[in-house]
């Protein structure tokens, strides 16, 4: 289990200094259905160094309808880090990718560390299309007997039936749960009863990301709103634990649960 010290997360203006983590970008270009270019993938870049983000995971779709070919992902990553780089740009592109959920048990161990992120041992694990159900914890069981644990990436796109329950059960097999930070810092201020910041109490908000795919629209490369729109319903020491401390853990392949 994480070793947690919580401190108070930085005030706004000293948000440049945070050491935040994005773990959860479609930042590699022409891939997926992520960053169209490398010109793309370095505004992407730009836009997490101007939030404060130090390290952005590289976490391209593995699925049956991306080609996405793992031996290539090392170099891949490479030449966007380089240019990056070049242009002066600070931020870390770490290794990983959004495995789904019907992809995962085909995957190899070797595959499966490859994909980690940052390679600690960390699966991003994507659940199928329609709401959660009792199949992605039987996976998430089967992963762990191969040496994986796992992040489960924006459950806010699989509520259903028994919603709570089945993100109550999957944290106590040991997952991490992610939302993402747009769909938080979207949640009106008038609705302190919405359903994610409930959870958010209930300690069923683990971490952050941004889920973001390109420069040119859609979600962006930013953290700071989603985590801004927490600090009503979390403690000082949970915001940190979900904003800098538990990320942090993960790439470096620690065990991770929610002191809470």
């Amino acid at each position: 289990m994480l070793a947690v010290n919580p401190r108070p997360r930085a005030a706004p203006e000293d948000r440049a200094s945070a050491a935040l983590i994005d773990l959860h970008c479609h930042i590699l270009p022409a891939l997926d259905d992520g960053a169209l270019d490398l010109s793309d993938s370095v505004a992407m870049a730009r836009q997490a160094e101007r939030d404060g983000i130090a390290v952005v995971c590289a976490t391209p779709h593995i699925r049956d309808d991306h080609d996405v070919r793992i031996e290539e992902l090392p170099a891949r990553i490479a030449v966007l880090q380089r240019e990056l780089e070049r242009q002066g740009v600070g931020v870390r592109i770490a290794p990983g990718a959004e495995v789904a959920e019907r992809a995962a048990d085909a995957l190899s161990p070797a595959q499966l560390r490859a994909l980690s992120l940052d390679g600690g041992g960390w699966i991003l694990l994507e659940p199928a299309p329609g709401p959660i159900g009792a199949e992605l914890g039987a996976l998430v069981e089967r992963l762990a007997a191969r040496g994986a644990r796992t992040v489960i990436a924006h459950p806010e796109r699989h509520a259903g039936a028994a919603f709570e329950e089945h993100l109550r059960a999957l944290a106590l097999r040991g997952c991490v749960i992610q939302w993402t930070a747009d769909f938080l810092a979207q949640t009106p201020p008038d609705e302190p009863d919405a359903l994610v910041l409930r959870l958010a109490r209930e300690g069923l908000v683990h971490v952050l990301a941004s889920d973001a795919h390109s420069s040119h629209g859609g979600r962006p490369v930013r953290l700071s709103p989603g985590i801004e729109r927490l600090r009503a319903v979390c403690s000082p020491g949970q915001l940190a634990w979900i904003a800098e401390l538990a990320p942090a853990a993960i790439l470096a392949g620690e065990p991770v649960r929610a002191p809470w």
